[in-house]
């Protein structure tokens, strides 16, 4: 079936452009980076560094945090304290971004791909248990959009089977599960402050430690591998070289410009909210009228309104439709190509159909979300969505 395109507007009368995301600037950020330069501190571990810290084990009650770079850095740090090792296996939803697998591949370890779940991008709890095997060694569950999984059964399962359990929650500052944020439930997680999330500081991220056993070796991998941070406390005379590690520490500048960030977290979250929401109301007539997919979400959890995407019918539909907000100068993105499929993977892969996260490969449509989006932008998409699903589904 084919889904021809709007015709492109008079160039005189077309809508100034749209895009797809924006940062949000408080207005304490550059205040911050000058009193972080004014203590001569613009290294690693500084005041806005521990205010980070203390915010987010206060906030949230993550056990421990250390922030990284990214969250690629923080999710090495968990493949790193986890000890994996050639021959392990790390299950990994096929749908995710590629350092969700990568982290692990630098370690040796073989990934064994599960698929999303039918009605929603996040991995598939129903399938694991065939998926474990001796040699198993983690779960990674990915939040994606900010909505949780279902942790209970991840529990259960990696308690049943004495797997690690971790969070990839780069997309999930602020999400809960049951009352829980998200971070706070697996052994480890992982966090981003990338420039297109709810809360930036333009690259950076930040490990969760909630096994107390970890933190010690937590500490010491982020640190080049050495105890140089207890040498500093002034816990032992002198630091050396204890453990595999790397330079997992951020600029005390990104920090300053996050915490400023995080003062405004219930300011930000509340308005993206709101978006997210308009987003859901104008749109819930094409839902139920079978022409797209909304987001679905059981009541246990409390999503960010970090994404709000659709399911189009097929991929055919959702070039059409990204043609058709483009004529209106409107930038709308898809997101993952699914993993296992992937030029790199799809030759170590195990062969087994993984039809959801080629769904959502094909289908998943990602709008217009940050904070600085007026009520009248999410009309102008969700009209322009209306019109053509109007135009040319059937």
């Amino acid at each position: 079936m084919s889904h021809p395109n709007i015709s492109n507007q008079n160039p005189k009368t077309q809508a100034s452009p749209l895009g797809f995301n924006k940062p949000h600037f408080t207005g304490s950020e550059i205040k911050y980076i000058q009193e972080a330069i004014s203590n001569s501190k613009i290294g690693s571990n500084g005041v806005f560094t521990q205010k980070c810290h203390q915010f987010f084990e206060t906030e949230y009650g993550f056990r421990k945090v250390f922030l990284t770079p990214s969250c690629t850095d923080a999710l090495e740090m968990c493949a790193l304290l986890i000890d994996t090792k050639e021959g392990d296996e790390i299950i990994v939803p096929s749908y995710t971004f590629v350092s969700t697998a990568n982290a692990f591949i630098l370690q040796g370890a073989k990934i064994i791909f599960a698929d999303s779940e039918s009605n929603s991008p996040n991995i598939d709890i129903t399938t694991l248990e065939a998926l474990i095997t001796p040699k198993t060694k983690a779960i990674v569950c990915v939040h994606y959009a900010g909505m949780a999984c279902d942790m209970d059964a991840l529990l259960n399962l990696c308690n049943k089977y004495q797997l690690y359990l971790i969070e990839d929650a780069a997309q999930a500052i602020d999400s809960f599960y049951k009352g829980k944020a998200l971070g706070s439930i697996g052994h480890l997680a992982a966090f981003s402050f990338h420039e297109t999330k709810n809360i930036t500081c333009g690259e950076g991220g930040m490990l969760v430690v909630n096994d107390e056993r970890l933190i010690p070796r937590a500490e010491i991998i982020r640190e080049y591998g050495t105890n140089r941070s207890q040498f500093l406390r002034g816990e032992i005379a002198q630091y050396g070289w204890m453990d595999k590690g790397s330079s997992h520490m951020p600029s005390e500048l990104l920090a300053a410009f996050l915490f400023a960030q995080l003062e405004c977290l219930t300011k930000i979250q509340s308005q993206r909210m709101i978006h997210w929401n308009q987003y859901e109301t104008l749109l819930k007539p094409l839902h139920n009228q079978g022409l797209i997919q909304l987001p679905e979400m059981s009541e246990s959890i409390k999503h960010n309104a970090h994404i709000f995407y659709i399911i189009c019918q097929d991929k055919s539909q959702r070039t059409a439709l990204v043609n058709a907000l483009k004529a209106a100068n409107i930038n709308a993105v898809f997101h993952y190509n699914a993993l296992h499929q992937s030029t790199y993977f799809k030759d170590k892969h195990d062969g087994r159909k993984l039809p959801n996260s080629d769904k959502y490969t094909d289908c998943l449509l990602r709008l217009p979300l940050y904070y600085d989006l007026t009520s009248n932008d999410v009309q102008r998409v969700t009209s322009t969505i209306t019109q053509f699903s109007n135009k040319h589904i059937s």
